[in-house]
Formats: C-alpha cells, structure tokens, sequence
C-alpha cells in the first residue's frame, strides 16, 4: 500500500476504547466540514466490530445531523439492536463535542442461496488512458485557492478517473449523469470487511455533485452552500476495492435547495456489486458570492 492508503485503512479501523465504543482520527480534506465519507466508513467498521465474521453488511442507511470538525477525533457508540436467526441489525451514532453529528443503522446477514438477477453494466471506455482527477486538478491548479492548493493537490489514497471531465471552475448545464472509475493506491489485504469500509468512505465522492449538473453549478463555487443531508449504502456481495470499479450515477431530481442523486457500482467483470443513494443540500447562496 501506499502511505496515504496506509493511513486511509488505519483511520477507518478505529480504536476501542470500551464495549461497543470506539474512537476514530479525522482527516482534512479542505472542505467547509467534516467530509461524510470519512463518518461512513469509520461507522461502517464501528458497526462491524460487534458482528460475527460470517455475517456481512449488506446494507447502511445513514443521516447527516451536524457538521462534524476535522480537526476533533469521533466516538463511535454501537447499540446492537438484534442478532436474529439470520441478520445482526446495529445502530451508531457518531459523536463529538458531546452531540451526534452522524445516526446510521446497518445490516449483516449470512451468505445464503436464492434468486439473482441484475442491471446490465453501461458499455463505458475503460480507465486504462484516461487522466486521473488529481492529473485534471494539477491542469488548473493555478485555479485553487491558495489556503486549499495543497489539500487539493496532495496525493490521494483513492484514484479516481472520470471518463467525462468538466470545468469545475467554467461549468456548463449538462445531462445529470456521471461516470467515474475509482480504485484504492496500492493493494490490500485479503479482508473483505475493509473493501467495504473503503467502498463506503469512496461512495461519498462526486455522488451529490451530480444533482448540480444540470444547472451549470459546481461545489467549488463561492455561492453554492452543499453538504450530505442523508446516505444509504447496499452491498451485493464482496468487492475489491483495490481493483477497478465504475461509478454510474444519475440525478432524477433536484428541488426545494435538495439534489438526489443514486449511484451503481459494477466490477470490471460487470457485476453489480452496490447500489448507491443519496440526497443532499445544493442551496445558492447569493449572500456569499
């Protein structure tokens, strides 16, 4: 692993500190607030921790409650709801300064047989010759705000490469529609539990964007107040993180200062391997232009 994905993967594993407690490290990222992903994933692997190995996440629906401060750690407090015949159900809520910032709960079950069938993975170039997001970023990096460039420009423990890349400071009003391929900097363990956390903190990135496509507006505009108001996350059985996956995501509505957007992410074998949603705040603040 690289040393930025080596400090991804350690900040995602936490530290218990006592039954069903655990403590997590924040990252910034030069956002306006804690990033989502970051509560996703470290929730995800509180969660996760109290649940027997041969049970699996397969689903996690979470709400956003307050902005979280990336320069405080996060306590992760599990209620283990139930342990059926079948599933294990969590709740966690995620705390500083002494209030939830983040309350999701999450789902395991054991692997079992039944019916299958799928959406057919869209026929989209492959990432092989296309420009990484960090490679489009440093082409403008002459753009970014000084107090943010070094944030923005660093090396990141997740490549991300869109096979259609806009302006983020000239956007144009565009189909509300985006595919991005994303995989982890570096190989990792043969632990199917950690794929997920990194697929959960990956999730959170470019999905609400979308919401903002066709109205020519971007995140890293003066004007636009954007944040995660809630996200839910279903995985269809195991991943690779570390191998590519293609990020298909659409926005079928925006409204009252709210942008929806879900997500599906197929394997490079074609296999859908999650499913995506979320719906998130996109309010033109003229007052801050």
């Amino acid at each position: 692993m690289s040393q930025v994905l080596d400090d991804l993967v350690a900040l995602l594993s936490l530290e218990p500190i006592e039954e069903n407690l655990f403590r997590g490290r924040s990252q910034d990222l030069g956002f306006r607030q804690l990033f989502g992903g970051q509560v996703l994933g470290q929730s995800l692997s509180a969660a996760s921790q109290t649940v027997e190995d041969a049970r699996h996440v397969h689903s996690l629906h979470g709400y956003f409650l307050r902005p979280g401060d990336a320069g405080l750690p996060v306590v992760y407090q599990v209620d283990r709801v139930r342990d059926g015949g079948s599933f294990s159900t969590r709740r966690v809520t995620a705390i500083q300064k002494g209030q939830p910032i983040f309350t999701c709960s999450a789902s395991f079950q054991y692997d079992e047989q039944g019916f299958e069938h799928q959406t057919s993975m869209p026929q989209i170039v492959g990432p092989e010759n296309l420009p990484s997001e960090l490679e489009l970023m440093q082409q403008r990096a002459h753009l970014i705000p000084e107090n943010m460039r070094d944030k923005m420009l660093c090396p990141k423990p997740i490549e991300f490469r869109p096979v259609t890349a806009s302006d983020p400071y000239n956007p144009q009003p565009t189909e509300a529609v985006k595919y991005i391929w994303f995989r982890t900097d570096g190989s990792l363990p043969e632990v199917p539990a950690m794929h997920k956390y990194l697929m959960a903190y990956a999730s959170d990135f470019n999905l609400l964007t979308t919401s903002l496509l066709p109205h020519g507006k971007t995140v890293w505009q003066k004007d636009m107040q954007v944040a995660s108001l809630d996200h839910s996350l279903w995985f269809h059985g195991d991943l690779r993180a570390d191998d590519w996956l293609l990020y298909a995501m659409d926005s079928p509505w925006a409204g009252n200062s709210r942008g929806f957007s879900r997500g599906s992410v197929y394997n490079r074998a074609g296999q859908l391997v999650a499913s995506v949603s979320q719906e998130g705040l996109i309010r033109h603040r003229k007052d801050w232009a």
